[in-house]
């Protein structure tokens, strides 16, 4: 297995840098025009630790869905994917979108405990359980949020009871052999420590996409995952990995579709 080659998304979707620059421009867009946002809400010390909250409209309340971006953990920010919020909030749906330290000025574990906390605070300000979902690497971080021992840190046992990885990642052991590795800095051991597939099965509903386009490794991903914690999967057909987080533009899309059902009752 060429593992490289099936993990490197830029080189698979050659056209990636117009999709980047498109993707800021529009988030930008939708921030300046969504009259019911609220930006840069620090929920830890650093500058990255800090989320943006966009609601449906101008009361409190309602769902709750935490959308965590990609960049293999070593790339990008919360305000290229801001306009991803707007199939949800069609619905009613306020969007949580926070963003993180990066590797390798953090560890991989250490990413994930901001997100956590991210989260945690989450809670504390809005109360309720959320629906957690992301895209690549956000796809492995919202696994790891579900698969958090809640109760351990005072929150409750069931906060995110539902999943919804976008091109996750789940078994981390392959991409040792790749150069996404060298910021992150994984062995094997620290590998599988952090893998969502190997971790105790948590309680709650998953549902993972992926694109048809992405190759086999991603595929095995979104399956794999699915099965050991006994969820669901659907591939796209025709989507590569960047075009299918898109879908959650659509009011009308299947994925959006899927959101919605795995929302926890109130």
């Amino acid at each position: 297995m060429d593992y490289q080659a099936e993990y490197d998304n830029g080189a698979k979707v050659p056209g990636y840098p117009a999709i980047a620059e498109r993707w800021l421009t529009e988030a930008a867009f939708f921030r300046a025009s969504h009259p019911f946002g609220e930006l840069s809400i620090p929920y830890g010390p650093g500058e990255r630790q800090a989320l943006d909250l966009f609601r449906p409209g101008p009361a409190p309340g309602g769902p709750v869905v935490v959308f965590v971006h990609g960049g293999y953990w070593q790339r990008s920010h919360r305000h290229a994917f801001s306009h991803l919020a707007q199939g949800l909030l069609a619905h009613g749906v306020t969007v949580a979108i926070p963003s993180y330290d990066l590797c390798p000025q953090v560890s991989l574990a250490a990413l994930v405990e901001q997100v956590r906390d991210a989260v945690a605070f989450l809670h504390r300000r809005l109360g309720g359980r959320f629906l957690v979902t992301g895209h690549s690497a956000g796809g492995h971080l919202a696994a790891m949020l579900m698969a958090t021992d809640w109760a351990a840190r005072g929150a409750p046992s069931d906060l995110v009871p539902a999943c919804m990885p976008i091109s996750g990642l789940f078994d981390l052991e392959p991409l040792i052999h790749t150069t996404v590795n060298d910021a992150l800095g994984l062995d094997v051991a620290e590998a599988r420590r952090l893998s969502p597939v190997l971790l105790p099965l948590p309680r709650g509903r998953i549902h993972a996409y992926v694109g048809g386009e992405e190759g086999v490794e991603y595929t095995r991903q979104s399956r794999t995952i699915a099965q050991a914690w006994g969820g669901g999967w659907t591939s796209l057909p025709g989507l590569h990995h960047f075009s299918i987080v898109e879908e959650l533009q659509n009011p009308g899309s299947a994925m959006v579709a899927t959101a919605r059902a795995l929302l926890p009752a109130p």
